[in-house]
């Protein structure tokens, strides 16, 4: 990269001119040239337990550094962040992720209807429309929703805003614009508003584009794709790149104590490329619509929503994986194609879900607070790749899913009591009838490619058997908080949660380790085959909180140890056997230690426990400005307790120490991250183990009262490192391959983290 030494450079001296700390003046005002170091109060504990805000100044500055909306939790406790596609990686929270978590985006429960889960929750809501994230530990309130066995992220959209009656006519509006150097990463994104004191009506838009990042280094030996003519850099992260449009129109009409809001939101991801999965994103198209009523009453408030999204998705080989297949060989670009090539592998998915909730919140007493409510969720999902030539996959179309249903329906009820001034507490009963089914299956064909079912024998058998599923599961919630003054504070809790297993580890059916490979939302590079027998995972979570701080939050100390203790796990086992690429041998009980496996899903036993720190302390202020210094560190344990093997994707331990400065209105701070070497791993998945490293990153932001300038530099120092939780690299080679015989996608290289790259953003208000 030619931007090596200029650039940062001047980025570095313009950041020593004067850095808030990532929460800190969220607001317009200008704040005094020298001021205390308003360090970031994480918690919002007198009226939400286990809630951690993310504030709207933090989204503003990291907006311009990523377009990853998940991303931005990256500096809360007990949240890291597992790597996907450039807009739709996973939010992690004390080792849970995915499914596990309940994650609602404007009240939605939103399910990700692709075989590789590319189209995450939070992919739908991008940077630019966040107005507001909470996270909930695994102690979550019930009235947040079930079907989950960890924690709850709580994303919206920035609330409509409304003229005051004095004020006639409300009309402004936002643009903005990012560049960052590596990957040549380019955005912009674009609000209005008209409104008065009755009426709001407001349209948000974003556009990002990213080609494929660098590495901070070399991290692989070969150059070549297995496209005729296309090779890539050695430091070049294969299938990295992406391409994102979002579009919303919402209509919003208040009356009194009273407020009705319709949103309309529109996605189109004409490309999102993965390093660790075999098939590229080249097509999601998403429409959602969403009616909430929010109401007050005297005895309370009522607040009721229903919404419906259609999902497009599409998934085929991006433009760093071979395309035209000979058999389950490379075609080598020498002549022509045989007439039994292979096109590409075109993967269809079609999803709807229609959802209704309720919940009222019942002032008892001063003392006593109710609230009940109920919800359901319908969803639908069809999954089926068209031939595409040759013996290998066609003359039929492949049906991995017919006709998923999946319906939840759920009741909760939760009372709060503030018994004394010291004393809070909250408990939550809820439970849910979860239906889920499928319908018959085909392979491409039944010769060639030999597809068999190990739960129940043959397609036909599957075809034949009973699928219908029906799970009913209880969740409760029992917290208390004890608050002896002002400056410290205590939290006890327990939750017992249950989630039942989406449709593709229930009904993905064929054992073909091709087919196998292209059901993967692990990112670990093997091959999966469902279970239509899996049981609900049933989790108990243990948590306490210790919280010490000043009068005025600026100092503060929060302590979070957890535990965890999960049956029915749906976890991993080899498959053996079926396939002639791996025969079955005597007494073989594991799958091989030196490539990419076959596995099924399978219940287990689990246990998680880890311990969640974050610290804030001013240091000083001077004449050039208010200084501080905040810190992380999480450290996760996961383990199968049946097996002894290590949880897939736990995050080793891991730190960031921050030095924040202020100085009028300039914005500025320098972030250490480190995180020890990783050598707990899943064996069962032959999961890469990865270095310990530490990165540096500066930032900076200048205020105006209607602008603000944000800049810096991420991994400063250009380190070359792994991601622990990236997954697999499989980002160039034949990826359509698992077996060793036929030039697969190179085994045993982790999805590197990014180089050195350059960031700046603006943001104007009008």
């Amino acid at each position: 990269m030619g931007f090596r030494i200029r650039p940062i450079v001047a980025a570095v001296a313009m950041l020593f001119v004067g850095a808030t700390p990532a929460y800190a003046n969220d607001g317009d005002k200008h704040p005094s040239p020298v001021q205390e170091a308003t360090l970031p109060t994480v918690t919002v504990t007198d009226t939400a337990p286990t809630e951690t805000s993310v504030g709207r100044g933090h989204v503003d500055r990291m907006r311009a550094a990523t377009s990853d909306t998940a991303s931005l939790l990256a500096d809360t406790p007990g949240v890291s962040v597992r790597a996907a596609g450039g807009v739709s990686s996973f939010p992690v929270i004390q080792g849970v992720a995915d499914d596990r978590l309940r994650i609602k985006v404007d009240g939605m429960d939103l399910i990700a209807s692709c075989p590789n889960h590319m189209n995450t929750p939070l992919s739908y809501l991008p940077p630019s429309d966040v107005g507001s994230l909470k996270v909930h530990s695994n102690i979550a309130p019930v009235s947040v929703g079930g079907d989950s066995i960890g924690g709850s992220i709580i994303a919206e959209s920035a609330a409509p805003k409304f003229a005051n009656p004095s004020e006639g006519l409300l009309a402004e509006g936002e643009l903005g614009a990012f560049y960052r150097s590596n990957g040549y990463a380019r955005g912009v994104n674009a609000a209005a508003t008209l409104a008065n004191d009755a009426l709001s009506l407001t349209y948000t838009g974003s556009y990002a584009q990213s080609e494929n990042y660098r590495a901070g280094g070399n991290f692989k030996t070969f150059k070549a794709t297995g496209r005729p003519g296309h090779t890539l850099d050695r430091d070049v992260v294969g299938s990295s790149a992406y391409e994102t449009r979002n579009h919303a129109l919402g209509l919003a009409v208040r009356a009194d104590k009273h407020l009705i809001e319709a949103r309309y939101s529109y996605q189109d991801i004409p490309y999102e490329l993965y390093p660790n999965q075999r098939m590229d994103m080249l097509g999601n198209t998403a429409r959602r619509f969403n009616l909430r009523y929010l109401g007050a009453f005297d005895w309370g408030e009522l607040e009721a929503r229903a919404y419906r999204e259609t999902v497009d998705h599409f998934m085929d080989f991006g433009a760093d994986k071979p395309f035209v297949y000979q058999g389950m060989w490379i075609w080598n670009g020498v002549g022509a194609p045989g007439a039994n090539a292979s096109y590409g592998m075109p993967m269809n998915t079609e999803s709807k879900t229609t959802g209704a909730a309720a919940k009222a919140s019942i002032n008892l007493t001063n003392r006593d607070l109710l609230r009940i409510g109920g919800e359901f969720q319908n969803y639908r999902l069809d999954d089926w790749w068209p031939a595409s030539g040759g013996n290998m996959m066609g003359p039929n179309t492949f049906i991995n899913i017919n006709n998923g249903k999946r319906d939840r329906t759920g009741l909760f009820a939760e009372w709060e009591a503030n018994w004394t001034q010291n004393w809070f507490s909250l408990a939550g009963l809820r439970y849910e009838r979860v239906k889920s089914n499928s319908g018959p299956v085909q392979g491409y064909n039944t010769q060639g490619m030999q597809y068999r079912y190990s739960s129940v024998g043959t397609l036909a058998d599957f075809n034949a058997m009973d699928r219908s599923r029906t799970d009913n599961n209880w969740d409760a919630t029992v917290l208390a908080r004890y608050t002896p003054d002002a400056t410290q504070s205590y939290e006890f809790g327990f939750s017992r949660k249950t989630r039942s297993p989406n449709l593709y580890e229930r009904y993905t059916w064929s054992m073909n380790a091709m087919a196998m490979a292209m059901n993967n939302f692990l990112g670990d590079g093997n091959g999966y085959v469902g279970d239509p027998d899996l049981k609900p995972e049933v989790a108990h979570n243990f948590s306490i909180t210790g919280d010490w701080h000043s009068a005025d939050a600026a100092t503060q100390l929060r302590v979070t140890p957890y535990y965890s203790r999960v049956s029915n796990y749906i976890d991993a086992v080899c498959s053996i056997g079926h396939h002639a690429m791996y025969p079955p041998t005597p007494n073989v009980t594991k799958c091989a230690t030196d490539r990419f496996v076959p596995l099924q899903y399978a219940n287990q036993k689990a246990r998680i426990y880890g311990i969640d720190v974050f610290g804030q302390v001013p240091l000083t202020k001077t004449g050039i400005g208010a200084f501080g210094l905040r810190a992380l560190i999480s450290y996760t344990n996961g383990k199968n307790r049946e097996t002894g093997d290590g949880l897939y994707n736990i995050m080793p331990l891991n730190g960031k120490l921050t030095l924040t400065h202020d100085y009028a209105t300039w914005s500025n701070a320098l972030e250490m991250v480190g995180v020890k070497r990783k050598t707990d791993v899943s064996d069962v998945r032959n999961e890469i183990k990865t270095a310990g490293y530490t990165l540096f990153n500066l930032r900076a932001s200048y205020r105006w009262k209607q602008a603000r300038f944000d800049f810096g530099v991420e991994n400063l120092f250009d380190k070359r490192y792994d991601l622990p939780t990236g997954g697999a690299y499989v980002g160039q080679g034949a990826t359509m391959s698992m077996s060793p015989q036929h030039n697969p996608a190179p085994y045993g290289i982790a999805v590197p983290g990014m180089g050195r790259s350059l960031y700046a953003g603006i943001n104007l208000k009008f």
